[in-house]
């Protein structure tokens, strides 16, 4: 099975525990990974973007100067496209961007970035997250005992809410619960850090 590191928040290694092969051994499937993810941003859109068309805008209902005799090119409308003012030709509309991913294929997905950042030692597990009160200058000091530089992704259990309240003003730092856990949070950083209690809630979960 595979092995990690287990620190406390002074940065001393205190443990090592065993990782499910299932979860974080496996070969990383990019496709699937890179599938997931198109979903996961496809589906933060909103889609209510909207354009006139020439039926839409209003005016020009009047035919501007008879069909032939001015010297004008003809014209049905001021509205049409080809006027300021007129309405947009094959402009946006509102509608779904969603991209419809089987569930086997989200967990394959989470497995794979979870096996692909223990092979790039980008992933950490600390024993537990306890704060007695919110506080943010603690919480960097547990970033800075833990030598995390760069985007940094925390996943904390849900009890943990001064541990959420004091790492969520620090910049560049994204804390989400075991239960909100996915694909993209897991690759978009340079470091990925679990408590204890949360990565063995994400092998129940993805096992």
């Amino acid at each position: 099975m595979a092995t990690i590191e287990v620190y406390n928040q002074k940065g001393e290694k205190i443990d090592d525990v065993e990782l499910s092969e299932s979860v974080f051994d496996i070969e990383p499937n990019v496709h699937v990974m890179h599938q997931v993810c198109r979903s996961q941003m496809a589906a933060r859109r909103q889609g209510t973007h909207e354009t006139k068309t020439r039926g839409n805008v209003s005016g020009g209902g009047r035919k501007p100067w008879r069909q032939k005799g001015t010297g004008h090119a003809r014209q049905g409308s001021i509205r049409a496209p080809q006027w300021v003012g007129g309405g947009t030709v094959f402009g946006p509309h509102p509608h779904k961007y969603n991209i419809k991913i089987n569930r086997k294929e989200v967990k394959l997905a989470m497995r794979s970035a979870l096996s692909a950042k223990l092979a790039d030692s980008e992933l950490k597990v600390v024993d537990a997250l306890d704060f007695e009160a919110p506080k943010t200058k603690e919480a960097v000091a547990v970033m800075k005992a833990l030598e995390l530089e760069g985007r940094t992704t925390l996943v904390i259990g849900s009890e943990d809410v001064n541990a959420y309240l004091s790492f969520r003003n620090i910049p560049g730092v994204r804390i989400i619960t075991s239960n909100m856990m996915n694909t993209y949070d897991f690759i978009d950083n340079k470091n990925l850090v679990f408590t204890l209690a949360s990565i063995k809630h994400v092998e129940e979960v993805l096992a």
